[in-house]
């Protein structure tokens, strides 16, 4: 089963018009294990039952001219079902942009709360050491008085 009908980005139910409808049908039918072990099963039924001498006896005239039939269809149905998946595909990479979008403002705005929040500790902790002062990133050393010094 298709798990893109969950997708959050992709257009289903009454938001699809008959045509996109119809050409997942198709998709999702055509495209499956059960639809070509039915399609050899019919012309196996066909072939068993027009052996001797049933309504379309050997060489299969009728088949052949019902094969030929689908067969020109086939290109079309193809075409419709792939740009319907093109369609899709495009759905999701736009609510995939937009999402991406959405997800690089948050980032920018955790990154100046960040910086914010770093600068306040250190605010906080000169007030709170005095006598510190600050060697590195993050790293603080006590000031020794001239009078304690060994």
């Amino acid at each position: 089963m298709n798990l893109w009908r969950r997708h959050p980005g992709v257009r289903t139910g009454d938001a699809l018009t008959t045509g996109e409808r119809a050409a997942d049908y198709v998709r999702n039918g055509m495209g499956s294990w059960p639809f070509v072990f039915l399609f050899l099963g019919v012309m196996a039924l066909w072939a068993a039952y027009n052996q001797n001498d049933g309504f379309d006896p050997y060489p299969f005239i009728l088949l052949n001219l019902f094969l030929s039939m689908i067969a020109g269809l086939q290109g079309a149905i193809l075409l419709i079902s792939a740009k319907r998946a093109d369609s899709v595909s495009s759905e999701v990479a736009v609510h995939t942009l937009s999402n991406t979008a959405l997800l690089q403002d948050m980032i920018e705005a955790n990154t100046v709360l960040t910086e914010s929040v770093a600068q306040l500790a250190a605010e906080i902790h000169e007030h709170v050491c005095p006598s510190a002062q600050r060697v590195g990133a993050g790293t603080y050393t006590k000031v020794m008085s001239p009078v304690s010094q060994p």
